[in-house]
């Protein structure tokens, strides 16, 4: 069904559709299409159905199919692998905080999607599962690590779904696939009950969405501390779906075909940023090329060091909580590799790299006392072939150096906390998707917002679909 999430959410309400019915032809959609495309690795079917026969038309988003990512995000009684063979029928006890509002604004999870193991590339492939393919052109990988939400919404199995963003997670995937994805402000979300906060605030939690109205009114039912989180934002002013309603006053923006870091950046991105540019300027606001003055080189250090304490934590995280003891085989080489990595450094290390960290968001920051939005490419590289990371002993280092680079500008929100949105407002001549990124001040997603719709309504995506 080719109905935005808020559209179908108003056709349960008004009793144009049952809940059943929307289900039913997700279910559908999932099973045609899955077999081509591996987002879906732990369907939900039967439980979608008894849920849909019980629910309430009183609730916001009653009877929306929707997809959770198999990370992070738990369902009690299914099945959490976090895409590794490791926790192969580890079972959740409890919802979590972010999933239990989603049941409560209605939704209906209809299946959980494929992550690479960890969360930890830029492509989602992982061994357990197999690959997830983009479904415009299934050569090509959806980019990672939410590459089975994106693949599925983009296809049109669901009208959105659950992603987690450590390092452009959700924006990646959503720039390969022609999606809207936003990694809102660091603590914009909850992560508890289980999590406080994950890799120093690297880590937010949010949606993959066909349209920005969708992205806003899915962070409006779940956005807000719980009891005991570590951080609090300032309350919006108004709801972030009557913030897509409002026209933007006329903002400064700064714009560059260039990340932080000196990485090449394919010729197809830079052009998405200039026309993003030139469309800006057309619609009243001031566009000039600029961006932060930063300390650059050290970014890899103290991210990488942060991103290997990452994985290795999870591993010891779930083996503390399962009682099984992690053993080479039970892991990919790479995630493996980054494990026995992390014996090698010192716990001063962690706190040295977020104290850099925390250093590399005040060099940031004063940019956004001059500029509203800094306009990025999202990646440096359109959809690239599922083998695009894979290691190589001819040349050594070069799946690292790209699982790298493929993030340079995404990565710097997670570091700073700000939000950030990549928009699908460009496209190959071969008709891939090219997502642009627009970079907010700290707890300012409604600009955000603001500017996504005003561009959507200039330049529609919404009648281009994968043809699978």
């Amino acid at each position: 069904m080719r109905k935005s999430f808020c559209e179908q959410a108003a056709l349960v309400r008004n009793k144009e559709v049952s809940a059943k019915e929307l289900v039913e032809a997700a279910i559908k959609q999932i099973e045609n299409l899955n077999p081509t495309l591996n987002a879906v690795t732990i369907p939900l079917f039967d439980d979608a159905l008894d849920q849909a026969k019980s629910i309430s038309s009183d609730e916001p988003y009653a009877g929306v199919p929707f997809l959770l990512k198999d990370m992070i995000a738990e369902l009690a009684g299914t099945e959490i692998t976090e895409g590794s063979k490791f926790l192969q029928g580890n079972i959740s006890k409890h919802d979590s905080e972010l999933v239990a509002r989603y049941r409560k604004a209605g939704m209906i999870f209809v299946g959980k999607t494929n992550t690479p193991e960890y969360a930890s590339k830029p492509t989602t492939e992982p061994l357990y599962y197999g690959p997830t393919k983009n479904p415009w052109d299934q050569n090509l990988s959806p980019a990672g690590s939410s590459g089975g939400s994106a693949a599925g919404v983009a296809a049109g199995m669901v009208s959105a779904g659950h992603a987690n963003d450590g390092g452009g997670s959700i924006r990646l995937p959503a720039a390969w696939c022609g999606l809207v994805g936003l990694k809102p402000t660091r603590g914009r979300n909850p992560l508890g009950p289980d999590y406080g906060e994950l890799a120093s605030g690297l880590v937010c939690e949010h949606v993959v969405t066909r349209t920005v109205a969708d992205n806003a009114a899915l962070l409006d039912i779940t956005h807000g501390p719980a009891v005991g989180d570590p951080y609090l934002l300032p309350t919006p002013a108004q709801s972030f779906l009557e913030e897509t309603r409002r026209n933007p006053r006329p903002l400064k923006i700064g714009f560059s075909h260039a990340p932080l870091t000196p990485t090449p950046v394919h010729e197809d991105c830079r052009d998405a940023v200039q026309a993003v540019a030139k469309l800006c300027e057309d619609l009243g606001h001031h566009v000039e090329e600029a961006k932060p003055k930063v300390d650059a080189p050290h970014f890899n250090q103290f991210f990488t060091t942060i991103w290997l304490a990452m994985v290795a934590w999870a591993i010891r995280d779930w083996s503390r909580r399962t009682g099984r003891v992690p053993k080479e085989q039970d892991f990919e080489p790479h995630t493996w590799k980054m494990f026995s990595l992390d014996e090698q450094r010192k716990p001063s290390d962690f706190l040295l790299a977020t104290q850099d960290m925390h250093r590399f968001a005040r060099e940031v920051a004063p940019f956004f006392e001059t500029y509203d939005v800094w306009l990025t490419p999202t990646a440096t590289q359109p959809p690239q072939a599922l083998v695009y990371f894979d290691s190589d002993p001819k040349f050594p280092g070069r799946a690292t150096e790209r699982m790298e680079q493929v993030p340079r500008f995404t990565a710097v929100a997670n570091a700073t906390g700000q939000p950030a949105i990549s928009l699908p407002l460009h496209w190959t001549p071969e008709g891939l998707p090219i997502g642009v990124q627009l970079m907010g001040r700290f707890a300012d997603e409604g600009t955000l917002f603001r500017l996504s719709a005003q561009l959507e309504q200039a330049q529609p995506w919404h009648h281009r679909w994968p043809e699978i």
